[in-house]
């Protein structure tokens, strides 16, 4: 029959506790553990941060492109002029850039109007300033004039 005594006396060695070498190898796994650990909460920060600074500058840039297809078509300035949205959030910027598609090259002026067929490429440019003026998106798209 099996007692706690001659179970101590199998198992328990006469122990009173843990050695250095145990301890020290106990420690260096707990420190590779947590530095992977932390790493990897480094990491999936970083990528939150980038994801959300993506999507502002998505949402922007879309709503950029749709304000300028809703505003009257610039046949008078060349480049085109548009105005950039009302409220654009703290930290970003929007650069609209219009360029005239003349088919035939001349640059003709009729009545004081370019005569550029009535299209015109725009590009939207969402910055980021507090990321030292970085381009976060560039959108391209046509306004035709109907």
């Amino acid at each position: 029959m099996l007692n706690w005594q001659s179970f101590y006396r199998l198992f328990g060695h006469n122990s009173k506790g843990f050695s250095i070498v145990e301890v020290l190898v106990a420690l260096a796994l707990l420190g590779i553990i947590a530095v992977a650990f932390l790493g990897g909460l480094a990491t999936a920060s970083k990528a939150m941060i980038i994801a959300d600074e993506r999507a502002t500058a998505e949402s922007l840039a879309r709503s950029q492109m749709e304000d300028v297809k809703n505003q009257p078509y610039d046949d008078i300035n060349d480049p085109p002029v548009y105005q950039p949205l009302s409220y654009i959030p703290p930290g970003y910027s929007i650069d609209i850039t219009a360029v005239r598609l003349d088919p035939e090259g001349d640059g003709t002026v009729i009545d004081g109007e370019f005569d550029d067929d009535g299209i015109q490429k725009i590009t939207v440019t969402v910055i980021h300033n507090a990321n030292n003026d970085k381009e976060v998106l560039t959108l391209e798209d046509y306004k035709v004039d109907r």
